[in-house]
């Protein structure tokens, strides 16, 4: 593979502290790469001195000749008076940007509901930050740097952009690295994992779930140190193991080790006893919705007949139990908050009614961190000293203190004046005073704001032994997926149970052809329509296109081409198999042969299993 750019002995200090130490990387053509570490660490400085926005202390970085390189920012580059439509397509004319199927692509799968001729100061926070990932998607590049670009999307918009950068360039061609906390997002995309830690970088292979399975490997062989790190990681990788069957059965490491590392790591959550001491704190009843519809801005007459004004829930009907751990799923404006807010009691419906349990004790972790509003110029040590004594997790008495140090702050931070602190840090003390209040419902809104990997691990760590009731609503689905046991969506103003999790979501959404809109249709009125309109495609009844014509007969003849190319590729693999079994074992040089022929087989064996699997799902009636 062609090398397109690498850093050689990188140091670079700032005045309190040095951030990289004699670090030596480098990209090739076919890499991608997912960036892991702490907040504070330097993952968004890496990107900046890769991309030569700064430059390193001593050190270099070289580029190929003729790369061109495109960057996503955290922070919003664009000018306030730039008009959204010359920010992606410049002065093109509707005819010639309209026949790209790059830009197509790209203003349906993140622009559908953006004024097309407003300005970027007329649009919300979410909407400049598509029109800014955007602008970067359309261009031609050959290596991407993309700092946080889930910030701003939901589910099915970080869907998009992992299908989207999966196939943005032919296998083997073009450079991605990206910064990001979605670790759903990090698995999909990414081939290799480079970990920022104590001043250096560690590469890994594979994506997110490779990762953790070398991280335990590495914490295995030198147990003494990281050892909090180390239970975390093994939690983490036994969740991945026994979670959903998309993920365990993709090829991404080796099983045969995860299942000797986590043979005895308990299920995350042992959801008997939970239940028990869910009831045992909340009765039997905890918040039921019956019939319960709202209605904003409405008229309600003497007999309590709403009419008018803008409905948004309706015919809810939807009792939470004791223990009950589910996510809320829904586009923006679906009515989530709306239906956090009932549960909550900070709304009354319209129409049904709200019955809530004597014991019930409601607390809310928002995303404005109202709790610490007037606390912002204690420290944080006597924040926490005017706490209670003790909180018990798991069977487990901790003072305030530990579960600081459990929640990832250091001492001497414990100093610090809490408006100083972090984002992350911020949330994640928020999260703290919450806990140690004793709610018995917890309600999370976007909980992983601002937190990096291991703090999210660390976070659901705590939650799995929190014996309450818990709804968390939030576009990482690895979280929803990781915390929760039942998913919900909300979807024309009703709500719906989700057996299939997220998956089965972005399903419906699709079968109601949100994404199928064309370009034209979207912005050839201008900044004053933005109405969806359904596909004109067909779909089967998964809700994936449906193929008609030529395009069904290829991929018909594909699929059986495929389908003897696996039975034969099978056989191959089976016939190495003997090779080892019967080969001398002393004959190193032969064995090394035998094995490099069989990694080759089984890396063709992947591949045709993916494309056998692709044409079957676009084949399904």
């Amino acid at each position: 593979m062609a090398h397109l750019l690498g850093a050689e002995s990188l140091h670079l200090e700032y005045p309190t502290r040095v951030i990289f130490d004699k670090v030596t990387i480098g990209l090739d053509e076919g890499d991608r790469i997912g960036v892991v570490g702490r907040n504070g660490d330097g993952k968004s400085t890496l990107l900046r001195l890769l991309s030569g926005r700064i430059e390193p202390d001593s050190g270099r970085v070289t580029r190929r000749n003729g790369v061109t390189l495109g960057m996503l920012d955290q922070a919003d580059m664009l000018p306030e008076d730039l008009v959204v439509s010359t920010a992606i397509v410049g002065d093109k004319q509707e005819y010639e940007w309209a026949g790209d199927a790059r830009i197509r692509d790209v203003i349906d799968g993140l622009l559908l509901d953006v004024p097309w001729e407003a300005t970027i100061g007329q649009l919300s926070g979410g909407q400049r930050r598509r029109v800014a990932l955007a602008k970067l998607l359309v261009g031609d590049w050959d290596v991407v740097f993309l700092d946080e670009p889930t910030n701003h999307l939901d589910v099915e918009g970080i869907a998009w952009l992992a299908g989207h950068l999966n196939k943005r360039w032919p296998k083997g061609q073009g450079g991605l690295i990206v910064v990001t906390h979605d670790r759903w997002f990090l698995d999909e995309v990414s081939t290799d994992t480079w970990e920022v830690h104590d001043q250096l970088i560690e590469p890994f292979e594979g994506g997110y779930a490779a990762y953790i399975l070398q991280r335990v490997e590495r914490d295995t062989m030198a147990a003494t140190m990281e050892s909090k790190r180390q239970n975390l990681a093994r939690k983490e990788l036994a969740w991945l193991r026994r979670g959903a069957p998309a993920r365990t059965t993709k090829p991404k490491f080796r099983m045969d080790a995860a299942y000797e590392l986590i043979s005895n790591e308990p299920p995350p959550r042992d959801t008997v006893a939970l239940s028990q001491l869910a009831v045992s704190r909340l009765g039997k009843d905890v918040v039921d919705l019956l019939d319960v519809g709202v209605i904003y801005g409405g008229v309600t007459d003497i007999d309590g007949h709403t009419t008018g004004g803008k409905e948004v829930l309706k015919d809810i009907e939807w009792r939470v139990a004791p223990g009950e751990r589910s996510g809320l799923l829904g586009v923006n404006g679906a009515g989530k908050s709306t239906m956090l807010a009932l549960i909550a009691g900070t709304l009354q419906p319209t129409s049904g009614r709200v019955k809530r349990g004597k014991t019930v004790k409601v607390a809310i972790l928002s995303q404005q961190l109202g709790e610490l509003a007037d606390i912002l110029d204690d420290r944080v040590m006597d924040v926490i000293a005017r706490q209670k004594s003790s909180y018990v997790t798991g069977g487990k008495e901790l003072t305030p203190g530990q579960l600081l140090e459990r929640m990832g702050f250091m001492t001497a931070q414990l100093s610090t004046k809490v408006r100083d602190l972090s984002g992350g840090q911020k949330r994640r003390l928020q999260l703290l005073l919450i806990l140690l209040g004793e709610p018995n419902v917890l309600i999370l809104d976007e909980p992983t704001n601002d937190l990096d990997t291991d703090i999210l691990a660390a976070i659901e760590d705590l939650l799995d032994s929190w014996p309450g009731t818990l709804i968390v609503v939030s576009h990482d689905r690895y979280l929803l997926e990781r915390v929760t046991d039942n998913q919900y969506a909300i979807l024309d103003k009703r709500m719906r149970h989700l057996p299939g999790g997220v998956d089965q979501y972005l399903e419906l959404r699709a079968a109601q052809g949100t994404r199928g809109q064309t370009v034209t249709e979207s912005h050839r009125a201008g900044a004053g329509q933005n109405e969806s309109k359904p596909a004109a495609t067909t779909t089967n009844s998964k809700g994936r296109v449906k193929l008609l014509g030529a395009e069904l007969r290829n991929a018909q003849k594909e699929l059986g081409s495929v389908s003897r190319k696996l039975e034969k590729a099978t056989a191959n693999v089976a016939k190495v198999h003997e090779k080892f079994a019967t080969h001398d074992q002393n004959d190193y040089t032969g064995l090394a042969t035998l094995q490099s022929e069989l990694a080759t087989l089984e890396a063709s064996l992947v591949e045709l299993e993916t494309r056998w699997l692709e044409l079957s799902e676009a084949l399904e009636p």
